[in-house]
């Protein structure tokens, strides 16, 4: 049954299903609030990525700072 995958016709009947669904007027607007959730989600995503980036440093120095205060080595 899902031995070819998905057809060009496929993707026909789910766009005029959408259409029926919807309608024509408010398939540009759940267009444009999808495109922005997506963009949203990607921007925080990477202020997640970024923000552990920078903690891993941090880190790093912390116990950098802590091993020259007691003499001992940091540790992994």
């Amino acid at each position: 049954m899902l031995r070819n995958g998905l057809e060009p016709w496929h993707l026909l009947v789910v766009a005029i299903f959408a259409i029926v669904l919807f309608g024509s007027r408010k398939l540009p607007d759940t267009a444009r609030a999808l495109g922005k959730s997506m963009r949203i989600l990607k921007s925080e995503a990477k202020a997640m990525k970024d923000d552990d980036a920078a903690a891993v440093p941090e880190a790093i120095r912390t116990a950098s700072a802590e091993a020259s205060t007691t003499g001992t080595a940091p540790t992994d």
